[in-house]
C-alpha cells in the first residue's frame, strides 16, 4: 500500500471514531500538522460547540478533565483566525483563561490533571503547557514543565512515572507507562518549537529534560522498534504507540537542528514497527486501547500521533 493511502486510511480511521476532549484536540492538531485545514476547523468549531462554562472544550457527559481540553486551544485558534470568528477566539481564550486561573492545582500553581483529585500526570505535558505557549504564555508553559518534571521524573530509570497524588504525598502510579512517557516528549516537543528567541534558557532545560527521556526509552526499544506496555517491564503487553510518539518527537527535534542526526535510525525504525501495525481498515493495531487504556487495542490518539508521527518525517526527508 502507498504511504499516501495508508495516511488516508489512518485519517479516515480516526474520524470514524468516538473521542473525548484530549482525543479530539489530538486528533485535530494531527490535521493542522497534515496540511488538512478545512477538517481541522470542523473538529475545532465541534470542540466550541461542547464547550463548558468554565471554558473547558470539547466535554462529552460528566468528564472531570481539567487539563485534558487544552488540546483543543491549538486548533480552535487556528479556526478563529482562519474564519475571522470571534466567537471561536472568544471559547479559546475561555480555554485558556481555565488554564491559567480556573483550574485546579497544587499549592506550587502545578494544574491537577483531574477536577476531583489531587494528582498531577504525565499526560498533562502534552495538555495544557503547549497552548500556554501558543498564546504567548511561555513563562506559564515552563513552570508547569517545571513542576511536572520535578514530581514525575526518574532520574535512575530515565523515565517518567505516571501519577503523583499530593492528597497521598507520593505516587498512585510510580510505573512509567510508556504513552504517558509519550505524552510528555511530545508536549515539550511542541513547546521547544513556540518558544521565542529570548527565551533561550528555558528552551536549553526542555531540550535537556527531552534527550535524557528520549536516550531512557530507547535503551528499552525492542528488537521490533517497539515498547512494552510499562516501558521497563517485559512482562506487560507489547505497545504501538510510544513508538510513534517517540518518533514524532525524534523527527521534529532533528528537523529542528536540537537533536543530533543519529537518532534519524531509531525514528525510521519505529516509524516502520507503527507502519506494519496499520490494518486494511486504517486502524493502527496494538496501541493501549480505549476507552480503559489498560490493553492493547485501537485509540483515536494513536490514530492521531501516526499522523503526527508521518507529518514530522515529512518535513524530516522534505517529501
Amino acid at each position: 500500500m502507498a504511504r499516501s493511502e495508508t495516511i488516508e486510511r489512518v485519517r479516515t480511521g480516526m474520524l470514524a471514531m468516538q473521542r473525548h476532549s484530549w482525543e479530539q484536540g489530538v486528533a485535530a492538531q494531527s490535521l493542522l500538522e497534515l496540511g488538512d485545514v478545512e477538517t481541522a476547523v470542523a473538529l475545532a468549531k465541534a470542540a466550541a460547540a461542547r464547550q463548558l462554562a468554565d471554558g473547558r472544550l470539547a466535554m462529552i457527559g460528566n468528564g472531570s478533565e481539567a487539563t485534558d481540553p487544552g488540546a483543543n486551544g491549538e486548533a480552535v485558534l487556528r479556526a478563529a483566525e482562519l474564519c475571522r470568528d470571534p466567537d471561536l477566539e472568544a471559547a479559546a481564550q475561555r480555554m485558556i483563561d481555565w488554564l491559567l486561573r480556573g483550574a485546579p492545582r497544587s499549592q506550587d500553581g502545578i494544574l491537577y490533571h483531574l477536577e476531583d483529585k489531587r494528582q498531577l500526570w504525565a499526560d498533562s505535558f502534552y495538555m495544557a503547557p503547549p497552548l500556554l505557549a501558543v498564546a504567548g504564555h511561555y513563562e506559564e508553559a515552563l513552570r508547569q514543565i517545571e513542576g511536572l518534571q520535578a514530581r514525575l521524573f526518574d532520574p535512575v530509570e530515565a523515565l517518567y512515572s505516571h501519577i503523583w497524588d499530593d492528597g497521598l504525598n507520593g505516587f498512585a502510579a510510580k510505573e512509567p507507562w510508556g504513552v504517558g512517557n509519550g505524552w510528555a516528549l511530545a508536549g515539550m516537543t511542541r513547546v521547544i518549537r513556540r518558544l521565542p528567541d529570548r527565551m533561550a534558557q528555558g528552551r536549553a532545560r526542555l531540550i535537556a529534560f527531552v534527550r535524557e527521556a528520549v536516550e531512557g526509552c530507547l535503551a528499552r526499544l525492542r528488537g521490533d522498534g517497539l515498547f512494552h506496555n510499562v516501558v521497563n517491564d517485559p512482562t506487560t503487553f507489547v505497545e504501538t504507540n510510544l513508538a510513534q510518539m517517540l518518533s514524532y518527537t525524534l523527527y521534529r527535534g532533528m528537523s529542528g537542528g536540537w537533536l543530533d542526526s543519529s537518532y534519524e535510525t531509531a525514528a525510521a525504525r519505529m516509524r516502520a514497527a507503527a507502519t506494519a501495525k496499520v490494518d486494511r481498515f486504517g486502524l493502527v493495531q496494538g496501541v493501549c486501547a480505549a476507552p480503559s487504556f489498560d490493553r492493547p487495542g485501537t485509540a483515536a490518539e494513536g490514530q492521531a500521533f501516526f499522523l503526527l508521527m508521518e507529518a514530522s518525517a515529512v518535513e524530516f526527508y522534505g517529501a
